[in-house]
Protein backbone atom coordinates (compact mmCIF):
# COMPACT_ATOMS: atom_id res chain seq x y z
CA UNK A 1 0.00 0.00 0.00
CA UNK A 2 1.10 3.40 -0.67
CA UNK A 3 2.85 4.71 -3.80
CA UNK A 4 6.22 3.95 -2.98
CA UNK A 5 5.20 0.14 -2.44
CA UNK A 6 7.98 -1.58 -4.13
CA UNK A 7 10.76 0.81 -3.11
CA UNK A 8 13.76 -0.22 -0.22
CA UNK A 9 15.17 1.87 1.87
CA UNK A 10 17.86 1.70 4.68
CA UNK A 11 17.97 3.74 7.47
CA UNK A 12 21.24 3.82 9.43
CA UNK A 13 19.64 5.22 13.19
CA UNK A 14 19.99 8.45 14.51
CA UNK A 15 17.54 10.57 16.88
CA UNK A 16 14.94 13.39 15.59
CA UNK A 17 15.13 14.44 11.59
CA UNK A 18 16.46 11.10 10.35
CA UNK A 19 13.64 8.22 11.48
CA UNK A 20 11.26 11.16 10.87
CA UNK A 21 12.03 11.11 7.30
CA UNK A 22 12.31 6.94 7.38
CA UNK A 23 8.57 7.11 9.23
CA UNK A 24 7.30 9.06 6.16
CA UNK A 25 9.11 6.92 3.33
CA UNK A 26 7.54 3.93 4.98
CA UNK A 27 4.57 4.96 5.82
CA UNK A 28 3.84 6.02 1.49
CA UNK A 29 4.73 2.66 1.22
CA UNK A 30 8.24 2.08 0.93
CA UNK A 31 10.03 -1.25 2.84
CA UNK A 32 12.15 0.10 5.38
CA UNK A 33 14.72 -1.40 7.52
CA UNK A 34 16.34 0.25 10.54
CA UNK A 35 19.79 -0.72 11.57
CA UNK A 36 20.37 0.28 15.24
CA UNK A 37 23.94 0.56 16.52
CA UNK A 38 24.80 -2.47 19.36
CA UNK A 39 26.18 -0.04 21.82
CA UNK A 40 24.81 2.93 23.57
CA UNK A 41 24.72 6.06 22.09
CA UNK A 42 23.33 8.24 24.38
CA UNK A 43 20.62 9.17 21.67
CA UNK A 44 17.89 11.13 22.35
CA UNK A 45 15.41 10.80 25.79
CA UNK A 46 15.18 7.09 26.63
CA UNK A 47 11.28 5.97 27.11
CA UNK A 48 10.24 2.56 25.97
CA UNK A 49 9.96 1.36 22.26
CA UNK A 50 6.03 1.22 21.95
CA UNK A 51 6.07 5.28 22.81
CA UNK A 52 9.16 6.32 20.32
CA UNK A 53 6.54 6.91 17.59
CA UNK A 54 9.36 8.23 15.27
CA UNK A 55 10.39 4.35 14.59
CA UNK A 56 6.94 3.04 13.67
CA UNK A 57 5.68 1.47 10.34
CA UNK A 58 9.40 -0.54 9.99
CA UNK A 59 11.16 -3.50 11.00
CA UNK A 60 14.78 -2.91 12.59
CA UNK A 61 17.92 -4.69 13.22
CA UNK A 62 21.02 -4.33 15.73
CA UNK A 63 24.13 -4.89 13.93
CA UNK A 64 27.88 -4.04 15.31
CA UNK A 65 28.80 -1.80 12.26
CA UNK A 66 32.28 -1.67 14.09
CA UNK A 67 32.89 -5.55 13.34
CA UNK A 68 33.41 -6.40 9.55
CA UNK A 69 30.37 -8.61 9.48
CA UNK A 70 28.23 -5.95 10.49
CA UNK A 71 29.61 -3.48 8.11
CA UNK A 72 30.03 -5.96 5.25
CA UNK A 73 26.17 -6.82 5.91
CA UNK A 74 25.23 -3.14 5.49
CA UNK A 75 27.33 -3.37 2.21
CA UNK A 76 24.93 -6.37 0.88
CA UNK A 77 22.07 -4.80 1.52
CA UNK A 78 23.08 -1.52 0.33
CA UNK A 79 23.34 -3.46 -3.10
CA UNK A 80 19.78 -4.50 -2.78
CA UNK A 81 18.15 -1.07 -1.88
CA UNK A 82 16.76 1.45 -3.69
CA UNK A 83 18.02 4.20 -0.75
CA UNK A 84 20.15 4.68 2.55
CA UNK A 85 19.33 7.59 4.72
CA UNK A 86 21.35 8.33 7.52
CA UNK A 87 22.06 11.45 10.17
CA UNK A 88 25.57 10.95 11.44
CA UNK A 89 28.70 13.77 11.51
CA UNK A 90 29.94 14.27 8.70
CA UNK A 91 32.53 11.94 8.16
CA UNK A 92 31.60 8.67 10.25
CA UNK A 93 29.87 6.48 8.15
CA UNK A 94 33.33 7.01 5.70
CA UNK A 95 35.10 5.79 9.30
CA UNK A 96 32.90 2.78 9.11
CA UNK A 97 33.40 2.49 5.38
CA UNK A 98 30.03 3.34 4.83
CA UNK A 99 30.05 6.56 2.85
CA UNK A 100 28.68 6.76 -0.28
CA UNK A 101 31.58 5.91 -2.45
CA UNK A 102 31.21 2.09 -1.88
CA UNK A 103 27.84 1.82 -1.32
CA UNK A 104 28.45 2.96 -4.55
CA UNK A 105 30.48 0.73 -5.99
CA UNK A 106 28.05 -2.04 -5.11
CA UNK A 107 24.90 -0.11 -6.55
CA UNK A 108 25.38 2.16 -8.91
CA UNK A 109 21.56 3.06 -8.57
CA UNK A 110 21.42 3.94 -4.96
CA UNK A 111 20.51 7.54 -3.61
CA UNK A 112 21.84 7.87 -0.53
CA UNK A 113 20.50 10.76 1.57
CA UNK A 114 22.10 12.43 4.09
CA UNK A 115 21.21 14.72 7.28
CA UNK A 116 22.91 16.66 8.79
CA UNK A 117 22.40 19.90 10.82
CA UNK A 118 25.14 22.10 9.42
CA UNK A 119 26.02 19.92 5.85
CA UNK A 120 28.56 18.18 5.11
CA UNK A 121 30.73 20.63 4.87
CA UNK A 122 31.39 24.71 5.52
CA UNK A 123 32.85 25.93 8.97
CA UNK A 124 30.51 24.47 10.93
CA UNK A 125 30.17 21.23 9.68
CA UNK A 126 31.33 19.22 12.17
CA UNK A 127 30.27 21.31 14.97
CA UNK A 128 27.47 19.93 17.40
CA UNK A 129 23.96 21.45 17.49
CA UNK A 130 20.24 20.63 17.48
CA UNK A 131 17.53 22.67 16.41
CA UNK A 132 17.60 25.43 18.23
CA UNK A 133 20.77 26.46 16.86
CA UNK A 134 19.92 25.99 12.82
CA UNK A 135 17.07 28.30 13.19
CA UNK A 136 19.04 30.39 15.31
CA UNK A 137 21.65 30.58 12.51
CA UNK A 138 18.75 30.55 9.62
CA UNK A 139 16.90 33.85 10.92
CA UNK A 140 14.06 31.64 11.50
CA UNK A 141 14.53 31.79 15.97
CA UNK A 142 15.05 35.82 15.62
CA UNK A 143 11.38 36.28 14.19
CA UNK A 144 9.71 34.39 16.23
CA UNK A 145 8.29 35.62 19.66
CA UNK A 146 6.35 38.97 21.47
CA UNK A 147 7.79 42.49 21.01
CA UNK A 148 10.47 43.19 23.73
CA UNK A 149 10.11 39.50 24.80
CA UNK A 150 13.22 36.49 23.94
CA UNK A 151 13.18 34.54 20.91
CA UNK A 152 10.56 31.61 21.69
CA UNK A 153 11.72 28.11 20.70
CA UNK A 154 9.13 27.06 18.40
CA UNK A 155 9.20 23.37 19.54
CA UNK A 156 11.40 21.46 17.32
CA UNK A 157 9.09 21.65 14.59
CA UNK A 158 10.77 24.21 12.28
CA UNK A 159 14.76 22.62 11.54
CA UNK A 160 14.18 18.88 12.64
CA UNK A 161 11.22 18.02 11.00
CA UNK A 162 10.51 20.86 8.81
CA UNK A 163 13.77 21.80 7.65
CA UNK A 164 15.35 18.18 8.23
CA UNK A 165 12.97 14.98 7.68
CA UNK A 166 11.02 16.46 4.90
CA UNK A 167 13.45 18.35 3.20
CA UNK A 168 15.74 14.83 3.14
CA UNK A 169 12.50 12.69 2.76
CA UNK A 170 11.72 15.47 -0.34
CA UNK A 171 15.33 14.86 -1.50
CA UNK A 172 15.52 11.23 -1.34
CA UNK A 173 12.01 11.06 -3.41
CA UNK A 174 13.08 13.56 -5.98
CA UNK A 175 16.34 11.50 -6.52
CA UNK A 176 14.87 8.48 -6.90
CA UNK A 177 12.82 9.91 -9.65
CA UNK A 178 15.48 11.42 -11.21
CA UNK A 179 17.39 7.60 -11.23
CA UNK A 180 14.78 6.20 -13.37
CA UNK A 181 15.50 8.61 -16.29
CA UNK A 182 19.18 8.24 -15.62
CA UNK A 183 19.89 5.15 -14.21
CA UNK A 184 22.48 6.21 -11.74
CA UNK A 185 22.30 6.66 -8.06
CA UNK A 186 23.24 9.89 -6.13
CA UNK A 187 23.90 11.25 -2.77
CA UNK A 188 21.56 13.54 -1.38
CA UNK A 189 22.81 16.28 1.07
CA UNK A 190 20.06 18.19 3.12
CA UNK A 191 20.80 20.44 6.13
CA UNK A 192 18.77 21.73 8.69
CA UNK A 193 20.31 24.87 8.53
CA UNK A 194 19.40 24.78 4.96
CA UNK A 195 15.80 23.67 4.97
CA UNK A 196 15.38 25.92 7.96
CA UNK A 197 16.42 28.91 5.68
CA UNK A 198 14.41 27.91 2.84
CA UNK A 199 11.51 27.66 4.96
CA UNK A 200 11.98 31.48 5.38
CA UNK A 201 12.13 32.11 2.14
CA UNK A 202 8.35 34.13 1.91
CA UNK A 203 9.97 36.65 5.13
CA UNK A 204 13.29 36.84 2.96
CA UNK A 205 11.17 38.24 0.38
CA UNK A 206 8.60 40.24 2.11
CA UNK A 207 11.68 41.94 4.43
CA UNK A 208 13.47 42.97 0.95
CA UNK A 209 10.17 44.35 -0.21
CA UNK A 210 9.95 46.89 3.17
CA UNK A 211 6.73 44.57 4.23
CA UNK A 212 8.60 42.84 7.27
CA UNK A 213 10.30 44.55 9.92
CA UNK A 214 13.46 43.38 11.70
CA UNK A 215 11.61 43.30 15.34
CA UNK A 216 9.97 40.82 17.16
CA UNK A 217 5.82 40.76 17.36
CA UNK A 218 5.54 43.87 14.84
CA UNK A 219 4.50 41.72 11.64
CA UNK A 220 1.68 40.34 9.95
CA UNK A 221 2.19 36.78 11.34
CA UNK A 222 4.01 37.06 14.42
CA UNK A 223 1.55 38.54 16.78
CA UNK A 224 2.36 42.13 15.79
CA UNK A 225 -1.26 42.06 14.08
CA UNK A 226 -4.59 42.17 16.13
CA UNK A 227 -6.03 40.12 13.52
CA UNK A 228 -3.65 36.91 13.51
CA UNK A 229 -3.64 36.59 17.32
CA UNK A 230 -4.39 34.78 20.13
CA UNK A 231 -6.48 35.71 22.46
CA UNK A 232 -7.68 34.14 26.63
CA UNK A 233 -10.45 33.51 27.16
CA UNK A 234 -13.59 33.46 29.87
CA UNK A 235 -12.25 30.03 31.22
CA UNK A 236 -8.13 30.52 30.74
CA UNK A 237 -8.33 28.71 27.41
CA UNK A 238 -7.21 30.43 24.39
CA UNK A 239 -8.68 31.18 20.52
CA UNK A 240 -6.56 31.56 17.40
CA UNK A 241 -7.79 34.47 15.24
CA UNK A 242 -6.18 34.52 11.51
CA UNK A 243 -8.47 36.90 9.79
CA UNK A 244 -5.90 38.29 7.42
CA UNK A 245 -8.32 39.08 4.03
CA UNK A 246 -10.97 41.46 4.22
CA UNK A 247 -14.12 39.58 4.08
CA UNK A 248 -12.87 37.14 6.29
CA UNK A 249 -11.79 40.51 8.76
CA UNK A 250 -15.48 41.51 8.09
CA UNK A 251 -16.82 38.30 9.18
CA UNK A 252 -14.71 38.49 12.26
CA UNK A 253 -16.40 41.84 13.32
CA UNK A 254 -20.09 40.91 12.30
CA UNK A 255 -19.64 37.38 14.89
CA UNK A 256 -18.23 39.60 18.00
CA UNK A 257 -20.92 41.86 16.74
CA UNK A 258 -18.86 44.37 15.55
CA UNK A 259 -19.33 47.03 12.76
CA UNK A 260 -16.07 47.28 10.77
CA UNK A 261 -15.85 50.93 11.82
CA UNK A 262 -15.72 50.24 15.50
CA UNK A 263 -12.27 48.49 15.34
CA UNK A 264 -8.91 50.41 14.11
CA UNK A 265 -8.40 50.37 10.69
CA UNK A 266 -7.17 46.71 10.11
CA UNK A 267 -3.93 47.40 7.97
CA UNK A 268 -3.37 50.76 10.32
CA UNK A 269 0.04 49.09 11.99
CA UNK A 270 0.55 51.93 14.62
CA UNK A 271 -3.33 50.98 15.81
CA UNK A 272 -2.37 47.44 16.38
CA UNK A 273 -1.97 47.89 20.09
CA UNK A 274 -5.12 49.76 20.72
CA UNK A 275 -7.10 47.12 18.62
CA UNK A 276 -5.39 43.65 20.53
CA UNK A 277 -6.78 45.80 23.85
CA UNK A 278 -10.10 45.74 22.39
CA UNK A 279 -10.35 42.26 21.28
CA UNK A 280 -8.65 41.01 24.28
CA UNK A 281 -11.66 42.65 26.29
CA UNK A 282 -14.44 41.22 24.15
CA UNK A 283 -12.41 37.23 24.21
CA UNK A 284 -12.50 37.50 27.83
CA UNK A 285 -16.22 37.89 28.08
CA UNK A 286 -16.89 33.78 26.99
CA UNK A 287 -15.37 30.42 27.63
CA UNK A 288 -13.61 29.11 24.52
CA UNK A 289 -16.40 26.92 23.49
CA UNK A 290 -18.65 29.53 24.00
CA UNK A 291 -16.70 31.66 21.71
CA UNK A 292 -16.40 28.30 19.33
CA UNK A 293 -19.97 28.28 19.10
CA UNK A 294 -20.27 31.90 18.15
CA UNK A 295 -18.15 31.04 15.11
CA UNK A 296 -19.64 27.89 14.48
CA UNK A 297 -19.79 27.76 10.68
CA UNK A 298 -18.09 31.11 9.84
CA UNK A 299 -15.21 32.13 7.31
CA UNK A 300 -14.13 34.04 10.02
CA UNK A 301 -10.92 31.82 10.60
CA UNK A 302 -11.05 31.33 14.04
CA UNK A 303 -10.00 28.65 15.98
CA UNK A 304 -9.69 27.04 19.53
CA UNK A 305 -6.11 26.18 20.75
CA UNK A 306 -6.62 22.86 21.86
CA UNK A 307 -4.18 20.87 23.85
CA UNK A 308 -1.97 17.73 22.62
CA UNK A 309 -5.16 15.89 24.68
CA UNK A 310 -8.02 17.39 23.03
CA UNK A 311 -7.12 17.65 19.56
CA UNK A 312 -7.53 14.06 18.56
CA UNK A 313 -11.06 13.93 19.74
CA UNK A 314 -12.15 17.58 17.75
CA UNK A 315 -15.12 16.79 15.44
CA UNK A 316 -13.33 17.33 12.18
CA UNK A 317 -10.16 14.94 13.43
CA UNK A 318 -12.82 12.65 14.10
CA UNK A 319 -14.27 13.00 11.05
CA UNK A 320 -11.04 12.83 8.37
CA UNK A 321 -9.01 10.32 10.86
CA UNK A 322 -6.72 12.62 11.12
CA UNK A 323 -5.24 10.41 14.63
CA UNK A 324 -5.37 7.01 14.77
CA UNK A 325 -5.06 4.08 17.89
CA UNK A 326 -2.47 2.05 17.45
CA UNK A 327 -1.13 -0.45 20.12
CA UNK A 328 -3.32 1.73 23.03
CA UNK A 329 -1.79 4.86 21.99
CA UNK A 330 -3.31 7.85 20.21
CA UNK A 331 -0.90 9.14 17.66
CA UNK A 332 -1.57 11.28 14.14
CA UNK A 333 -2.39 9.17 11.46
CA UNK A 334 -0.25 9.05 8.20
CA UNK A 335 -0.20 11.71 5.71
CA UNK A 336 -0.90 13.03 2.57
CA UNK A 337 -3.19 11.00 1.22
CA UNK A 338 -3.61 9.35 -2.03
CA UNK A 339 -7.27 8.55 -3.79
CA UNK A 340 -5.48 5.00 -5.09
CA UNK A 341 -2.61 4.41 -3.24
CA UNK A 342 -4.35 4.89 -0.17
CA UNK A 343 -1.44 4.35 2.55
CA UNK A 344 -1.86 1.64 5.23
CA UNK A 345 -2.30 2.05 9.55
CA UNK A 346 0.95 2.61 11.17
CA UNK A 347 2.40 -0.23 12.83
CA UNK A 348 4.21 0.05 16.09
CA UNK A 349 7.31 0.96 16.99
CA UNK A 350 9.17 -2.45 17.56
CA UNK A 351 12.68 -2.86 18.73
CA UNK A 352 15.44 -4.64 16.62
CA UNK A 353 15.11 -8.38 16.00
CA UNK A 354 16.90 -10.41 18.41
CA UNK A 355 17.25 -13.32 15.62
CA UNK A 356 17.52 -10.42 12.66
CA UNK A 357 15.98 -13.03 10.24
CA UNK A 358 12.62 -11.94 10.10
CA UNK A 359 13.55 -8.30 8.48
CA UNK A 360 16.64 -9.96 6.53
CA UNK A 361 14.32 -12.69 4.90
CA UNK A 362 12.61 -9.52 2.97
CA UNK A 363 16.00 -8.33 2.16
CA UNK A 364 16.57 -11.61 0.47
CA UNK A 365 19.30 -13.12 2.62
CA UNK A 366 18.84 -16.69 2.89
CA UNK A 367 18.33 -18.38 6.22
CA UNK A 368 21.74 -20.19 6.19
CA UNK A 369 23.79 -16.41 6.04
CA UNK A 370 22.06 -15.05 8.62
CA UNK A 371 22.89 -17.87 10.67
CA UNK A 372 26.34 -17.33 9.85
CA UNK A 373 25.88 -13.72 10.47
CA UNK A 374 24.67 -14.50 13.87
CA UNK A 375 27.17 -17.17 14.63
CA UNK A 376 30.19 -14.13 13.69
CA UNK A 377 28.74 -11.90 16.67
CA UNK A 378 27.57 -9.34 14.04
CA UNK A 379 23.94 -8.81 15.21
CA UNK A 380 22.92 -7.75 18.66
CA UNK A 381 20.87 -5.88 21.21
CA UNK A 382 20.55 -1.92 20.99
CA UNK A 383 19.40 -1.87 24.44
Amino acid sequence: MGPLAGYRILELAGIGPAPMAAMLLAELGATVLRIERTRPSGLGIPKPARFDLLHRSRKAIALDLKRPQGAALVLRLAARADALIEGFRPGVMERLGLGPEPCLARNPRLVYGRMTGWGQEGPLAQRAGHDLDYIALAGALGAIGRPGQKPTPPLNLVADFGGGALYLALGVVAALLETQRSGKGQVVDAAMVDGAASLMTMFFGMYAAGQWRPERGANLLDSGAFFYETYECADGKFIAVAAIETKFFAELCCRLGLAVDDLPPQHDRARWPEAKEKLAAIFRRKTRDEWCRVFAGSDACVAPVLSLEEAPHHPHARARRSFVEIDGILQPAPAPRFSRTALADPTPPEEPDPQSAEALLDWELAADEIAALKAAGAFGSSL
